[in-house]
């Protein structure tokens, strides 16, 4: 680490105890902002998963990491010591599992009274799905989501941002916002955030347009899920794509005016779903006429909502994101920077992740282990000695 994190959050410590995708999400977010973050980690094996969780290091910059087994008494006590120094612990395991090691929020907030424990589930607390096994996809398949996005024939998984990554952001504002309560009170508490209640919560805006007769539940029916003309992607003459926004009459009449529709068309009957395979038509034929460069560089001059369909690659060098700062380069590598950005306390660039475990010795000694205990941990198994740097 490069020192002292800079950021709103300097000065708080975070426990993340393990898992994927959400937990080890909200621990990076907390990172980028100034907290200190330590993740403790799954003991390191030889395995192909340990060897692919270990290369890959998933949203880990910014933290230290040690990676250890907390099932026995002595890797309780290390994790609870580390519970003692945190003002946040966040967890992601299965309801019950961190109850039974002695590690759920009673054992925790026992030792500090004014911690703020957040629990990342898949499903919540309480319903009869509680225990059952799932991912992204079936989270947000149960949230009605899923039935919303895709072709007519089949719904299409929105990747695992709404639900894993929204569920996460969610967590992070309910940690927030007990964090102000323990600060101003003194008293702790469980913060209970889900990956299905966080889908759902998305969708507030969706269900109001629904039960106001605006939203049909067929796909590919609606002004926002590629059944209107006006709000869909087309294909260009080079393979590539525009993404069309043109949601208001406006934009709609510069759009129409872009592509030289403007007299066959009639702007008027934008919102009437009867005209719109036609239109649908029509502007698709115009669009394959010419490049997405072309398109691009002509879209530029008016306000038409239209913008190139960028991959991966083309998004991290685009001129707009390059010098909105949108990626940040972290140890030669071009990463999406820390977000919102802040005038009174600017955050630092991010570190570049440890390796998996390779913080230990530090952490350890952090909690008074002295060298001896620390070398004892490693013989026996119970923390991982740190890899070597090569």
């Amino acid at each position: 680490m490069s020192g002292e994190r800079k950021g709103p959050l300097s000065g708080v410590r975070v426990l993340e105890l393990g898992g994927v995708g959400p937990v080890p999400f909200c621990g990076m977010y907390f990172a980028d902002l100034g907290a200190e973050v330590i993740r403790i980690e799954r003991p390191l094996g030889k395995d192909a998963l340990s060897r692919s969780r270990q290369k890959l290091n998933l949203c880990a910059r910014g933290k230290q990491s040690i990676a250890m087994d907390f099932r026995g008494a002595a890797g309780r006590e290390i994790a609870l010591d580390l519970v003692a120094r945190a003002d946040i612990v966040m967890e992601g395991f299965r309801p019950g599992v961190l109850e039974r090691l002695g590690l759920g929020p009673s054992d925790c907030l026992a030792r500090n009274p004014a911690l703020v424990f957040g629990r990342m589930s898949g499903w919540g607390a309480g319903g009869p799905l509680s225990n059952a096994a799932a991912h992204d996809i079936n989270y947000v398949g149960m949230s009605g989501l899923l039935a919303t996005i895709g072709t007519k024939a089949q719904p299409i998984p929105p990747l695992n941002i709404v639900g894993d990554f929204g569920g996460a952001l969610y967590l992070v504002t309910g940690l927030l916002a007990a964090l102000t309560h323990a600060r101003t009170t003194g008293e702790g508490q469980v913060v209970d955030a889900s990956i299905l209640g966080g889908a759902i919560a998305l969708m507030a805006q969706l269900y109001t347009i629904h039960d106001h007769g605006e939203w049909r539940l067929e796909r590919e029916a609606n002004w926002m899920d590629g059944g209107a003309p006006f709000y869909r992607a087309y294909a260009t003459a080079d393979g590539g794509f525009m993404a069309v926004g043109a949601i208001e009459p406006q934009f709609y009449a510069a759009l129409l005016a872009l592509l030289g529709l403007a007299d066959s068309i009639d702007a008027a009957a934008q919102m009437d779903r009867a005209t719109w395979p036609r239109t649908a038509a029509a502007m698709a034929a115009v669009f394959r006429t010419r490049t997405r460069d072309e398109w691009t560089a002509l879209a530029e001059k008016v306000d038409a909502c239209c913008t190139p369909v960028l991959d991966l690659d083309e998004a991290r060098v685009h001129p707009h994101a390059r010098k909105a700062g949108l990626f940040v380069n972290v140890s030669g590598r071009m990463e999406p920077a820390p977000q919102p950005r802040f005038s009174a306390t600017p955050i630092t660039d991010p570190d570049a992740a440890s390796a998996p475990g390779a913080d230990a010795d530090a952490i350890l000694r952090s909690i008074g282990r002295d060298a001896g205990a620390i070398a004892a941990l490693y013989d026996a198994g119970i923390v991982s000695e740190p890899p070597s740097p090569n």
